[in-house]
């Protein structure tokens, strides 16, 4: 049988209204009543009805993350795994729950988010990715509904972001090349539509035009966040005339498959092709050679916003509308090589 707030009212000499006042966390309640009742409830095994309590209180004490498109290819980034990490992390301390939801489709998306916003089904929402004429931002939007974005946005200015400075980010790494002198750079980006992408393809560009370098359309590779999109990409740019000495990547993962792609294909890393990415995973310092690498604090970014939506969701001021995670290029010897003048 079931225990409930009755019983527990009974063994601890209350009344029941007692009880439910100490699972709210009421300021008068007693500390010594609260801690009695909460010993009783654990040596009775009582879980509350979180449902019910939901429904009287509005409040689910759960958060929710959406996913990008398309979610079974997810979780082969290590980028998705790690930010998540950090969400969970804060949530937990603070006694939240977490609901993952996406959609194959943007329609399924919107749907999928407005079931969770229309039905209350959750306190806040967290997006792990930035879209350009995302219908999700202006759904939440036009609720009023709490959120935190992990990107930057270009049409929103007014919601709250936890972001990176992905401009300065791809422009020192294509400044670390021309360091060394390299002039023939290339980069391989992510998909078209997500701002990270335009973000670390202008930071490219602004280093290549500072340093009065033309920056050529067949040196820049469009991808996804895949192995195997870095793969592809090298069968593609080593086969360009006067092909790269170069090459900017935009996430590790996406690495890891140039990388393999250039070793297929009889060239050497850094000899031939010198070779960044982004993200830091723990893989990059265990490949042959180890890639060097721009960490962006993924875990921080999960927490930070995790920590900022649950700010906003009970109230409390949020002093900065976009917070930035610091950056820091780690080189490692895929980058580290002087090409022949």
């Amino acid at each position: 049988m079931n225990v409930t707030i009755v019983d527990i009212a009974r063994k601890a000499g209350v009344s029941p209204s007692t009880v439910s006042r100490v699972l709210s966390g009421h300021p008068k309640i007693s500390a010594a009543t609260a801690r009695k009742v909460k010993e009783i409830m654990e040596a009775m095994d009582y879980h509350p009805n979180v449902m019910a309590k939901s429904l009287v209180s509005k409040v689910t004490r759960t958060i929710g993350i959406v996913l990008p498109r398309p979610a079974e290819e997810l979780f082969l980034n290590l980028f998705f795994s790690e930010v998540i990490r950090g969400v969970v992390t804060q949530a937990t301390r603070s006694g939240y729950d977490l609901m993952l939801t996406t959609g194959s489709t943007e329609r399924e998306e919107v749907d999928a988010v407005n079931r969770l916003v229309r039905g209350r089904r959750v306190d806040g929402l967290i997006l792990l990715y930035s879209r350009e004429g995302d219908p999700v931002i202006k759904l939440l939007k036009e609720n009023n509904f709490p959120f935190v974005l992990i990107g930057r946005s270009e049409e929103h200015s007014d919601i709250l972001t936890v972001d990176n400075n992905n401009v300065q980010a791809a422009y020192d790494v294509t400044r670390h090349f021309i360091a060394q002198g390299h002039t023939r750079i290339g980069f391989v980006s992510g998909p078209p539509d997500l701002t990270v992408s335009k973000d670390r393809l202008a930071g490219y560009r602004n280093a290549l035009a500072e340093a009065g370098i033309a920056a050529r359309p067949d040196w820049i590779v469009e991808g996804d966040f895949l192995q195997e999109s870095g793969y592809r990409a090298m069968s593609f740019i080593m086969n360009v005339p006067d092909r790269p000495s170069a090459i900017v990547v935009m996430d590790d993962v996406v690495a890891l498959g140039v990388l393999g792609g250039v070793t297929e294909l009889g060239f050497k890393v850094p000899q031939d092709l010198a070779l960044a990415g982004f993200n830091n995973i723990p893989m990059s310092e265990l490949t042959s050679p180890p890639i060097s690498s721009v960490d962006i604090g993924i875990y921080q970014l999960g927490y930070t916003a995790s920590q900022t939506l649950l700010r906003a969701v009970k109230g409390e001021p949020v002093h900065q509308q976009r917070m930035l995670i610091p950056h820091r290029f780690i080189a490692r010897e895929s980058s580290i090589f002087k090409p022949p003048s």
